[in-house]
């Protein structure tokens, strides 16, 4: 390889990697702006929502709890079961679904 083809080869690979480097910068600083202005947005419509939209919202955060807590309960009563020497079979008894 002769001198310039060298030179024009390094050359491609900086200008490839400084360009690869400048889009990918701007890519994760824009997507850092994008979420702070979600951010904003959802302290915005918070702060400006109904007593009646608040008590909504908590209901339906409520409501993913408590089904939370049926799936936990469930499985604590399986292990439990499972202690006490049952197999999975028989710890599972009584929990099929109903057609």
């Amino acid at each position: 390889m002769s001198v310039p083809a060298r030179l024009q080869k390094i050359r491609r690979i900086v200008w490839t990697g400084a360009i690869a480097s400048v889009t990918a910068t701007g890519a994760w600083y824009g997507a850092g702006l994008r979420i702070q202005s979600d951010v904003k947005t959802d302290e915005r419509k918070r702060y400006e929502a109904t007593p009646a939209d608040k008590i909504a919202v908590l209901e339906e955060q409520r409501g993913g709890l408590v089904a939370k807590r049926i799936g936990l309960e469930k499985k604590v009563r399986e292990v439990e079961l499972r202690a006490q020497g049952k197999t999975w079979a028989e710890s599972r008894e009584g929990q099929e679904r109903k057609r």
